[in-house]
Parts: C-alpha cells; sequence; structure tokens
C-alpha cells in the first residue's frame, strides 16, 4: 500500500481505526449535488446538519454537549457515540483536524512532500518527493529508506500512520515546524531535519507514450479535478487511445468525479444515491467524447468517487476495466457541526452505479484482472487499448 503525506488524517490516527486516508472519509452528498456550498466545507458542515439523520446525529451531539459541560473532551465523546453506532465510515473531527480536510479538497496540504509505500518486509520506501518541497530541497530521493520520523520507527508500521506522523496535526504541527527523518540509502543511514510547508498538489499527470497512447493519472478528486481530466482529453489527438489511471485514488468530491465522467460519456446517469432513503441521481453533462479507446486502470486502493467513476464508464459500456478488485467504499457522508465546534460526519446512505450495484463492502470487479503493481500493468492496459482501436 502507498501514501502521500497530504492523503492520510491527523497525527491522531482515530477516525475508523486509522483505516480511511483523508479522502476516504470525505464522499459529501451536499458537494456531490450542488445542494451546499461547494467552495466552503465549514459552511456546508453547519448547513447540513438538519439533514444528517436525526436520531444518530442527535446522539453524537448530545454526547458532545454532556462532556462539555462535564469539563471533558466534546471530541472523544463524540468519537465513542460514533463508535457505538457501527457506522464504519463515519468519524468526529476536532475543527483543526477538519480545517485540514478543507484545504486537502482544495488542493493544498501541510507536509514534508514525500510519497512513500509499504514494502513487503515493511519497510517504508520514498516513491516520490514533491518538487520544490522542503523534502526535494534537502536532497531526499525516490528510493531512500524512511526508518524513523522524530525518532519513532516506522518499520512494519501502516503506511497512512507514518504519514500522518510526517503531516503532524493542523494545530500543534503547522508549517515551518521542524519534523527529524531518519533515512538509509544503500549503506548509508543518516538523519535529516526538514520543516513543513504549505505545499500544493498536482492530482492530475499526463504523459504520452512511445506509441502515441496517452496516460491520464488522476491521484485524487480535489477541487477542479474534472476539469482537468476533460482539459486532457480534449487535447489527446483525435482517435488516439487513454488510459485512465486510477491506481491508489482515494476518492474525495463526488461532483469532480461527475465532471470526469463527461469527458467520456455524452450525458446520462452516472450514479445514483440514497440520503435516509430519498433516492437521487447523479448525471454527466452532454458532449464527451464517446468515441476513442479508454481504458481504466485500478487496483485496491481505487476508492470512493474514484470508484464511483469506474462503476459508471464499465456499466456504460465507455471503458474496459483493468487491474485488481477495488476498495468498496460507496457511502455517502454527511457533515454536521457539533458542540464546541467539532464536526461529526456520519453514514447517510450509498450510491450505486447505473446497473444498480452496490460498491460498499465489494467494490467494482475489472473486467481484466491484472496485478496493479506488476509494471507489465500498464502495458496489458495498452494492450486492450490496441485491441479497441481495431
Amino acid at each position: 500500500m502507498s501514501g502521500r503525506d497530504l492523503f492520510c488524517q491527523p497525527r491522531r490516527a482515530r477516525h475508523g481505526a486509522a483505516l480511511t486516508l483523508v479522502f476516504a472519509s470525505v464522499l459529501v452528498a451536499g458537494a456531490a449535488t450542488g445542494s451546499f456550498p461547494g467552495t466552503d466545507r465549514k459552511s456546508t458542515a453547519d448547513a447540513a446538519r438538519s439533514a444528517a439523520p436525526a436520531g444518530r446525529h442527535e446522539e453524537v451531539a448530545r454526547a458532545a454537549a454532556e462532556a462539555m459541560a462535564d469539563g471533558k473532551s466534546p471530541v472523544k465523546a463524540a468519537e465513542r457515540a460514533v463508535s457505538r453506532s457501527g457506522d464504519r465510515w463515519g468519524a468526529v473531527y476536532s475543527s483543526g483536524e477538519y480545517e485540514e480536510l478543507e484545504e486537502a479538497l482544495d488542493g493544498q496540504y501541510t507536509g514534508v512532500g514525500l510519497s512513500a509505500r509499504r514494502e513487503r518486509d515493511g519497510r517504508i520506501e520514498v516513491t516520490g518527493v514533491h518538487s520544490g518541497s522542503p523534502a526535494a530541497d534537502a536532497g531526499i530521493r525516490e528510493g531512500d529508506r524512511l526508518r524513523s520520523v522524530d525518532g519513532e520507527r516506522v518499520d512494519g508500521r501502516p503506511v497512512t500512520e507514518v504519514v500522518a506522523i510526517l503531516r503532524g496535526d493542523a494545530e500543534e504541527d503547522p508549517a515551518g515546524t521542524p519534523v527529524r527523518l531518519g533515512l538509509e540509502r544503500g549503506t548509508r543511514e543518516w538523519t535529516e531535519t526538514v520543516r513543513r510547508a504549505r505545499l500544493s498538489t498536482e492530482p492530475v499527470t499526463v504523459r504520452t507514450l512511445a506509441d502515441g497512447v496517452t496516460v491520464v493519472r488522476v491521484a485524487s478528486f480535489t477541487k477542479g479535478v474534472g476539469r482537468q481530466v476533460s482539459e486532457a482529453v480534449e487535447r489527446v489527438p483525435s482517435g488516439a487511445g487513454v488510459v485512465l489511471d486510477l491506481r491508489g485514488n482515494s476518492g474525495g468530491l463526488v461532483a469532480e468525479a461527475v465532471t470526469a465522467a463527461s469527458a467520456f460519456l455524452d450525458g446520462g446517469l452516472v450514479a445514483t444515491y440514497d440520503v435516509d432513503g430519498d433516492q437521487r441521481a447523479l448525471h454527466a453533462e452532454p458532449g464527451g467524447d464517446t468515441a476513442r479507446p479508454l481504458v481504466a486502470l485500478v487496483d485496491g486502493g481505487t476508492m470512493s468517487a474514484a470508484e464511483l467513476l469506474t462503476g459508471a464508464l464499465q456499466d456504460r459500456g465507455r471503458a474496459v476495466v483493468v487491474g485488481s478488485r477495488t476498495f468498496g467504499k460507496g457511502s455517502v457522508q454527511m457533515p454536521s457541526r457539533l458542540p464546541g465546534g467539532s464536526v461529526a460526519e456520519l453514514t447517510v446512505g450509498h450510491y450505486r452505479t447505473p446497473s444498480g450495484r452496490g460498491v460498499d463492502g465489494t467494490g467494482i470487479t475489472p473486467d481484466l484482472d491484472v496485478d496493479p503493481e506488476d509494471p507489465a500493468a500498464l502495458e496489458r492496459a495498452r494492450t486492450v487499448l490496441s485491441g479497441l482501436g481495431r
């Protein structure tokens, strides 16, 4: 499994037993439908309060209020209430943590600029260094081993937990605070102290291969990503194939995934979902490119809004899906403000693909099963594309 120090939860490894990355728990129904302000999740949380499941919201809010009255932590009390409810994806965030989520969805984050993955032997390997980041300035390279963070050994720990430590807490570890990294390169071991900085994400990258195939890699669905995907597709020569690489995409804003779907569909259904039993639908905009060959490349890290997009392209017969079964996060959360300023995101429903398939807990099964970690996975996708072209 891999991760970047954007896509993680804050230092306190909570929210679903450290299972989720930032975007895994940020499938906001309001942002998807446009019924709440899409540019400010703080106002979304306030506006959504009356729309959240009344019974569960009241229970969580009551727990927070009672804890405040007793001089205890309202956040921890709310977390316990969510845990008791059995809501797998329910989460409670302090105001500072929720601010981190808002910044992440805007494509901004505080960190050191490392991407990492855990190897089979448990060691943490640097898989990428953000250009111009503190990590890049310190000379850290792809392939280096990360052995410790602030003196804590990280071997064997979940990569989400490691990158959470790298980021720190928004209130306790803002931009400018130091973090000490223990590193290894070959036989060399050394310690490097860097300072966290405000960084911008690069969620969409585009490259053209020698045979003319264009690979559009989407790391997450932050604001503006749908338009970036559309613009990237518009620049591809007519008839040339596209590989839409969604491996490791942990989701994000549903509205952006729908916009991305619109690049390949001429209108029509993208997904349906329910909010407390009220059935709703998401539709693509007309005018997308429905002719060019398209392959979607996915893996077990393809989650949430990325699964919604994959399911739509597969069900509509628009793309061949290659890779391994996706994660299976198909629930809809809605945020609400709690006493004391914290925010609870509670599950209010689930989405389905155009054919009516549920995704939560099952994921999307690819048309062609390929090990996505295999370097040849992209070659298999290109082979499929060549067949589609003929």
